[in-house]
């Protein structure tokens, strides 16, 4: 198995990076967060997982090494191969993951594109007892009752016609990102990114 890759950024793509190992450029396909910290020419290094199929080999590869053991928790979940898994991780960081299991929040998974309510509950079921220790203590720090900024940042824009898993993953990044922040400044700043 390849666990690391290191070299130099060669090419970005769309949903990969292809990076220098020795005489060869491996593509490595990434979540959006990965993808946004790379630079072409400069070194990375990226903690992988080679998914193997009958007609291919997939490396996947992440910063974080959080990232990547969500990964691997994601697919042993009936259903979710590795294109949704890494969907859900270029919406959501491991930790608002972590947390949407924690709270029971199917609408914060449903956020991400393809996957809908009944894969969103099947996710909260299978992933409950899988949920790693260091990202379930993470969670832990944030979960709980939301934050009212929060909540009335979600209601105002979900009255503004946004649909509420959209908008609710947005609003949690945002408060994640600056848990002093108000229901205005969230609101304004979720719009930034919705527009």
């Amino acid at each position: 198995m390849i666990a690391s890759v290191r070299g130099a950024v060669l090419e970005l793509r769309s949903q990969s990076v292809v990076v220098q190992a020795g005489a060869f450029g491996l593509e490595v396909l990434a979540p959006a967060a990965t993808l946004a910290r790379c630079t072409l020419g400069e070194e990375v290094l990226l903690h992988t997982q080679l998914v193997v199929r009958e007609d291919s080999l997939t490396l996947y590869g992440f910063h974080d090494r959080d990232a990547l053991v969500l990964f691997s928790h994601l697919l042993t979940v009936s259903g979710v191969g590795p294109k949704l898994a890494l969907a859900l991780l270029s919406t959501l960081r491991p930790a608002l993951i972590a947390d949407a299991v924690a709270r029971d929040d199917a609408a914060l998974l449903a956020s991400a594109p393809g996957v809908g309510r009944r894969t969103a509950e099947r996710l909260l079921v299978e992933l409950r007892s899988k949920l790693p220790p260091e990202l379930a203590a993470g969670a832990a720090g944030t979960a709980g009752a939301p934050l009212p900024a929060v909540e009335d940042a979600t209601a105002a824009l979900v009255a503004l016609g946004y649909r509420e898993g959209q908008v609710r993953a947005q609003v949690q990044a945002l408060a994640t990102d600056d848990p002093t922040a108000s229901a205005e400044a969230l609101i304004r700043a979720a719009l930034a990114k919705l527009r």
